[in-house]
């Protein structure tokens, strides 16, 4: 059995854009990925395992001066321990730190995602203390929406502006690549998290790469 960890923000802990609740967990993509993954197996040890740690607000690295411990990057070692041995870390973080409090640029946040990579990598949390691999992804673009202006403001071109520098991130430290924002899309709800279909669609580009040999 391969164990795969999703660590992310809101869009991975399931946010309802219509109301803030949480979706379930039929809806949610690291659980579908968990099913996609696993279709057919009939048995009682499947051979991927999927374990879910989003926290609404994570930032990459920041410390957020509003609401508190977000920093995903310091919270990082205790939970890739708690789940050890590990095969695969798909990340995706990066949308918090849009947010204009951090007076944020792009290559900024995708360094902060790329610290995170790196301290994944050399946690030696993967099988026999090796290092995980990891699947880094882009978020998709923002859509304007007055729901979270006051923290996010107009920050759509800044967000489009982000894939070529995760990319070139997810080079330098060896990370597998995603541009989520060429798969799915934000929801116009709340232009930040995810409707129900869009969870779907990038759990099926995730298992995609996963099962690439």
């Amino acid at each position: 059995m391969k164990t795969i960890l999703c660590y992310g923000d809101s869009n991975t802990w399931g946010h309802v854009p219509q109301d803030g609740s949480r979706y379930s967990h039929k809806i949610r993509w690291p659980m579908i990925l968990k099913e996609i993954l696993n279709k057919g197996y009939i048995g009682d040890d499947p051979p991927y395992w999927v374990d879910e740690e989003g926290q609404c607000g994570r930032t990459s690295c920041r410390e957020d001066p509003v609401e508190g411990d977000m920093n995903g990057l310091r919270q990082l070692i205790p939970i890739l321990e708690s789940h050890k041995p590990i095969d695969i870390v798909v990340v995706m973080l990066g949308t918090n730190d849009l947010k204009i409090r951090y007076n944020p640029c792009p290559y900024d946040i995708a360094r902060g995602v790329g610290r995170v990579v790196t301290a994944i990598k050399n946690s030696l949390t993967g099988p026999e203390n090796t290092s995980p691999a990891v699947l880094m992804i882009c978020p998709p673009p923002t859509v304007h929406s007055p729901v979270f202006e006051p923290m996010f403001g107009d920050c759509v071109e800044l967000s489009k502006k982000l894939p070529p520098y995760y990319a070139q991130f997810a080079r330098e430290t060896g990370a597998l690549f995603l541009d989520a924002g060429k798969v799915i899309q934000t929801s116009e709800v709340d232009g930040i998290h995810l409707d129900p279909g869009e969870h779907r669609k990038l759990a099926q580009a995730v298992a995609d790469i996963i099962r690439k040999p």
